[in-house]
């Protein structure tokens, strides 16, 4: 009888490893499923599952992979991943690597435009509250584009037409392909430090998705919502909106179109001051001879003709109000002395001498009058005043009625 051989379980897991990883269709093939499970781990690796109605498989992608993807994964989303299918012994599970992955029937690239457009109006940087208004005359525009592109040509063009008196300075970046999303928010930021425009337009001409990309980059939109100077995005033709358009303080249909948004048309300049020159000259015409009409009827006042005249008229007013105010004042005399004498008669009518002199007396005791003789007690001394001198003198009776 043959001796059976006895596997070790890592063994096992290895064979299975190395034959799962020399099956050829194993080590590059596209699986379609449904992400569930999905978490992003701190490392950087992402770790799911893919599924679909009659089963599972197990998905991990590496850090570096990750890092290529244009959108980010969630649970639910349908997606074509490409990878290789092994074994992790440890735990004799086996799973896909997953080297790239993207959406199954809508682009990567307008999923992840979508994802940032929705995380960064979260945010608020898509708020009409934090729009910065383009000044109406920019002495000073900082362009940060290709400079060999036709746009910039474009707008140098337009620039120089509707008014030359502009000073136009070009900050050169690279407006598509690696690095050229840096160094477009690295020349935002630069403009912004020197201060020496009024306003920015970047942009470029048009061009497909992927050529237009830079400018849905998230650091692009960052630098563009930072900007101290107003910012018009012009990238593309009327239909390419990107979402610079949506950080931008005013977005241009075409980079020709943000030249024609930031300065006026030199001959429409030159026809508004013309015509605010002719309604300036008509006002101040109109207003000097109102003041000339003015002048004129001055001229024939009597007051400023003859200003001695004028003075002795009112002299003569003066003299006639003064000899008013004097009769009105003896009139109020005469008439206080007579209530004064009028109210002397009366005060002496009712004088308590008068009644005294009629042969009336006033009794006191103690200095206060007498008026009913219950005050009084026999032996009081008391006081009776005559119209001419008065007695001192002690009662001997008190009679309550007499």
């Amino acid at each position: 009888m043959k001796q059976q051989t006895v596997y070790t379980v890592s063994q096992v897991n290895h064979a299975i490893k190395q034959m799962l990883e020399e099956h050829e269709p194993f080590r590059n093939l596209y699986v379609q499923g449904e992400i569930s499970n999905y978490k992003a781990h701190s490392s950087g690796h992402r770790y799911l599952t893919l599924k679909d109605k009659d089963g599972v498989l197990s998905a991990v992608m590496f850090r570096s992979d990750a890092a290529r993807l244009r959108f980010r994964p969630e649970n639910g989303m349908k997606v074509i991943a490409r990878g290789r299918i092994s074994c992790y012994p440890k735990y004799g599970q086996y799973q896909m690597y997953i080297a790239d992955m993207m959406p199954d029937g809508i682009g990567a690239l307008t999923i992840a435009f979508e994802q940032l457009k929705q995380k960064l109006y979260a945010e608020g940087l898509f708020d009409e509250a934090r729009k910065k208004p383009i000044p109406r005359l920019s002495q000073k525009i900082a362009v940060v584009t290709s400079p060999t592109g036709a746009a910039v040509r474009d707008m140098l063009r337009i620039l120089r037409r509707r008014y030359p008196l502009a000073q136009v300075q070009i900050y050169p970046v690279l407006v598509q392909g690696e690095g050229a999303a840096a160094q477009i928010a690295d020349a935002i930021a630069a403009v912004n430090r020197r201060g020496e425009a009024d306003v920015i337009i970047t942009g470029r001409g048009g061009g497909s998705l992927e050529d237009l990309w830079a400018f849905n980059e998230e650091i692009v939109a960052r630098a563009i919502a930072a900007s101290e100077i107003p910012v018009i995005s012009a990238v593309g033709h009327e239909p390419d909106v990107t979402i610079s358009d949506f950080a931008a303080d005013v977005r241009a249909s075409t980079p020709s179109n943000a030249a024609e948004i930031c300065v006026p048309d030199v001959a429409e300049l030159r026809r508004f001051l013309r015509t605010a020159d002719s309604i300036l000259r008509s006002d101040i015409e109109a207003v000097l001879q109102g003041k000339r009409a003015q002048l004129d009827a001055l001229d024939k006042r009597r007051k400023l003709r003859t200003p001695i005249g004028y003075i002795q008229d009112k002299r003569f007013e003066l003299e006639h109000v003064a000899g008013q105010m004097t009769a009105a004042m003896q009139q109020i005399l005469a008439a206080r002395r007579q209530e004064f004498v009028r109210q002397a008669a009366y005060l002496d009518a009712y004088s308590p001498l008068k009644v005294l002199a009629r042969g009336y007396s006033v009794v006191t005791k103690d200095g206060t009058v007498v008026a009913s003789s219950a005050k009084l007690r026999r032996e009081d001394e008391i006081f009776v005043r005559f119209a001419k001198g008065g007695a001192v003198c002690t009662v001997k009776q008190v009679k309550r009625k007499c």
